[in-house]
């Protein structure tokens, strides 16, 4: 087998079983989510925690790879639970800001709560060590993919 071949195994392996955990976890967290609340609005929500600051909706659609439309719809939900605020933007007339409200940040802290509902066997069956030693790996793969958009 060719070199390059390999490489596109290997990689390919790799990216397949990170998707199949993807799904795997996602179903698990689905189930444990406050009533109302989909995966979508809590990674909105989390992404808004962790880097701080307004957002434009076109920002927020470009972040999560989704079209206007289904960011627009995610925003209008959580909005209407109060736990964004949508305001103008001062800069541009026709422009929209997003900003997470204290209601929000509980509302995510909840939600991380019931991560641990949700992977309490997996902590028993993973080892802390190794989950420490994947992480590092893990967020350089996701800084790299993301930043060669």
């Amino acid at each position: 087998m060719k070199k390059t071949e390999e490489l596109t195994r290997l990689y390919f392996r790799m990216f397949n079983e990170i998707g199949i955990i993807s799904q795997l976890s996602s179903n698990r967290l689905e189930r444990v989510l406050p009533p109302g609340m989909s995966i979508a609005q809590f990674s909105l929500l989390n992404h808004l925690v962790r880097l701080g600051g307004a957002w434009a909706p076109s920002r927020l659609a470009r972040a999560f790879q989704v079209t206007k439309g289904a960011m627009t719809n995610t925003l209008q939900r959580l909005e209407a639970q109060g736990l964004i605020r949508v305001t103008a933007d001062p800069d541009d007339a026709r422009g929209k800001l997003v900003e997470i409200t204290e209601a929000g940040r509980r509302m995510r802290e909840k939600c991380i709560r019931a991560t641990g509902t949700a992977m309490g066997d997996i902590v028993k069956l993973v080892p802390t060590d190794d989950v420490g030693a994947v992480l590092p790996f893990l967020e350089h793969l996701r800084k790299t993919l993301d930043e060669s958009r």
